[in-house]
């Protein structure tokens, strides 16, 4: 009896060991199925993008190409025959215009998802494996502490969270006239004529460039200074010294401006050194005297002067003295709006800053971070964008840190989500010029003359015009409170327009702030002109389209009893 007692333990513990085998062979099994399927889905999209790269640009922040997805199409009203077209009348309407945009909400989710990866190169280990490397032609000074409210090297800031090195910040900072160049957390660069007071240990700065292995990119509120080399007289004649303008001159150049040099024989290039080193954005010159300051509310340059007030605006020696002046944009950036920050506690009211894609929301962005000095979210993430100093990018966008977020969303469970909106509006010719360029040559490139002339640029047209449309008339309909500004009235009247946003978003700033803002309105992503087309880009039979889509909008606009669309958006 003990003897077949034994032999059934025995058998019930291979049994339980045997069972515990098959659990685990069970669940290997199962990870390498998903494993094969994930692996298959990623197969089958390459083989969908392999006819059509993707441009490097795109590639690089993590875009999907939309010429890989397939294209929507509008489905039929109820009650109709589903093979039936519907007519164009019906497609025109608001209710075509709803249901379409559900449909393309699938395609500019997965256009717009930013796949966050290679965003921060790992960190080497050890400060030893660091160098200053000897190849940069400035001189290097040494570590310094770094605090941001008392930052001294502070004439200009610039971002790149992914590409940044010493020479780069280097080139930076000597274009702009300055002697030093300081960078800290190994993507942020400063510009500055002074050396901070505080040096700091050398094994404080041990933070890697971003774009440089092996260099020391300063480290937490620790910078690297290097002494700028001096340029050439060849490269300092193209440094982008902007004249602004004739302006009557104020009743007190000695209080408005806190900077003054009397010189004889003065010319344009000399006042505008004199101000770059005193860290001035605006060189003002009336006969033999140069002022060096910002704008102001006692010069503000709104109302400029007859330029025949001001003659010789090429020799600033015979420029009329006493009543008018002649004013310069030096390279020196204006600082007094470039700090930001994250809200401090969360915000009550969710705000979105929601717009059709290549309407301005970064430029919009970009104006309003500065404006209010918090920093705007998104929906989405972009690499891209984050690189450049859009550090909301990577904040989540329900964390309620930013001042308002960014969103090309539409319909009722996107739009209900917010409690208000600053809702901006572009011409439709210029959103999908703009965004078709962003899509094939990213935020600053152009695409070819060959992209426009294929079938992606027709392709295109047919399904974002609606998209234009559509967007606009989801967020009348189902926005809670809503802010409409149009593109083009923002860009007229910057300083009216962004003091509204900015009243919307309740936040109260000077009226100095807003002066800093318009003087670098540009921000980075700016495309250097426009780069002409020597062919008209939108057949007739789309602007037929189109001019229907903004009829539309017009008429549903006013129905809210807001503005209509500006004179200038119909008819091409």
């Amino acid at each position: 009896m003990a003897k077949a007692f034994f032999r059934l333990q025995k058998f019930l513990r291979r049994t339980q060991f045997l069972l515990f085998f098959l659990t685990a062979a069970y669940l290997m099994a199962g990870s390498l199925l998903l494993l094969q399927r994930t692996r298959l889905v990623v197969q089958q999209g390459s083989r969908g993008t392999s006819a059509n790269q993707v441009p490097d640009g795109m590639a690089r922040v993590g875009i999907v190409d939309p010429r890989t997805l397939p294209e929507p199409q509008p489905q039929p009203p109820v009650g109709m025959d589903a093979q039936k077209e519907p007519a164009p009348e019906q497609q025109l309407g608001p209710r075509w215009l709803m249901s379409r945009n559900s449909e393309l909400r699938q395609l500019r989710r997965r256009w717009f998802h930013r796949f966050i990866s290679d965003q921060e190169p790992v960190q080497t280990a050890g400060f030893k494996a660091m160098k200053h490397a000897p190849e940069h032609k400035g001189t290097y000074v040494g570590c310094f502490s770094d605090e941001s409210r008392e930052r001294t090297l502070k004439g200009a800031v610039f971002y790149d969270l992914r590409k940044m090195t010493v020479a780069h910040c280097q080139e930076a900072c000597a274009e702009r006239a300055y002697t030093y160049a300081g960078l800290a957390y190994g993507a942020e660069c400063y510009c500055g004529n002074k050396l901070p007071a505080t040096a700091s240990k050398p094994e404080e700065c041990n933070s890697e460039c971003k774009g440089e292995k092996g260099s020391v990119c300063g480290g937490v509120n620790r910078l690297s200074v290097y002494r700028v080399e001096e340029l050439r007289a060849g490269a300092r004649r193209r440094r982008n010294v902007i004249y602004r303008g004739c302006f009557r001159a104020p009743e007190n150049l000695t209080d408005t401006f806190p900077a003054s040099l009397i010189q004889p024989n003065l010319t344009v290039e000399m006042c505008s050194e004199f101000c770059s080193k005193k860290e001035f954005p605006l060189a003002v010159i009336r006969g033999q005297e140069c002022y060096c300051g910002y704008p102001t509310g006692r010069f503000s340059l709104h109302d400029g002067a007859d330029g025949l007030l001001c003659r010789g605006l090429r020799n600033a020696s015979s420029a009329t003295e006493g009543k008018y002046c002649l004013v310069y944009q030096t390279p020196v950036q204006d600082t007094r709006c470039t700090d930001r920050k994250f809200l401090t506690t969360k915000s009550k009211v969710f705000v979105a800053l929601s717009s059709f894609p290549g309407a301005g929301n970064t430029w919009a962005r970009h104006l309003i971070e500065h404006a209010t000095g918090y920093y705007t979210g998104s929906y989405y993430f972009d690499g891209a964008l984050y690189n450049k100093g859009f550090k909301g990018e990577k904040d989540h966008w329900r964390s309620r840190r930013t001042i308002c977020v960014k969103t090309h969303e539409s319909g009722k469970t996107e739009i209900e989500m917010f409690d208000s909106a600053i809702l901006l509006i572009r011409n439709p010719y210029k959103s999908l010029v703009a965004e078709f360029n962003r899509k094939y040559a990213g935020h600053l490139g152009y695409a070819t003359d060959r992209t426009w002339k294929s079938k992606e640029w027709p392709d295109f047209v047919t399904s974002y015009a609606s998209w234009w449309a559509s967007h606009v008339l989801d967020w009348l309909k189902y926005g809670k409170r809503l802010l409409v500004v149009h593109y083009e009235d923002l860009k007229q009247s910057l300083i009216p327009k962004l003091r509204e946003m900015v009243e919307f978003l309740n936040v109260t700033v000077t009226e100095e702030r807003l002066l800093c803002v318009e003087n670098n309105r540009d921000g980075n992503f700016k495309r250097s002109g426009a780069k002409q087309k020597d062919f008209e880009p939108f057949t007739q039979e789309m602007k037929d389209l189109i001019n229907r889509y903004i009829l539309t909008v017009d008429e549903a606009l006013r129905g809210r009893n807001f503005s209509g669309l500006p004179r200038e958006y119909v008819p091409r």
